[in-house]
């Protein structure tokens, strides 16, 4: 079990790497997910099956949707469909892959070889859980929320404005 966390570490820091260096969102938002996954395996192999199980369902499933909703609220002009086509090929989707049956591999390993016991720790509970997120991290969860709030009012706002707003990034490549 233990080279099973130290590859869904590995993929999860290359991933993630590679989230921040992509200067096309899209590509980052693949590599978002499949970092997601690879942090829900590690939780996985630690012994903690209902983080991993939030992991995968809270942030690769709403968060990414929600990302997605927010970029094409973004792009409303004819422009943006021509560029997505553009980016829209077979090699974006290659790193995600290769990354996504590093992770896959590994989970059917440990599904049909391995007991199902983490590493050394205890195995944590829903309840557990619910009793320490509206416990002692009430204010982090709502803090999180209202961040996340100002995040879509703010990419809402961005997306209304009359003038073409840029990334820094696409500005040398549209030259």
């Amino acid at each position: 079990m233990l080279i099973i966390f130290y590859i869904a570490s590995f993929v999860a820091v290359i991933a993630t790497i590679l989230v921040i260096t992509q200067h096309n969102l899209v590509h980052a938002l693949l590599y978002l997910v499949v970092s997601f996954l690879a942090v829900a395996m590690v939780f996985y192999v630690l012994g903690a099956p209902f983080i991993a199980a939030l992991e995968v369902i809270i942030y690769a499933g709403a968060i990414i949707v929600l990302l997605i909703f927010v970029i094409m609220m973004l792009n409303l002009r004819q422009e943006s469909v021509a560029q997505e086509k553009q980016w829209l090929n077979l090699q974006i989707i290659v790193g995600p892959v290769v990354l996504a049956i590093i992770l896959g591999a590994e989970l059917l390993y440990m599904l049909s070889f391995e007991p199902t016991s983490g590493l050394e720790g205890n195995v944590i509970g829903a309840k557990a859980v619910g009793l320490s997120l509206y416990g002692p991290y009430v204010i982090g969860v709502e803090l999180s929320g209202i961040l996340l709030m100002a995040g879509i009012v703010g990419a809402y706002h961005l997306g209304r404005q009359k003038k073409k707003v840029t990334h820094r990034f696409l500005e040398t490549q549209e030259e």
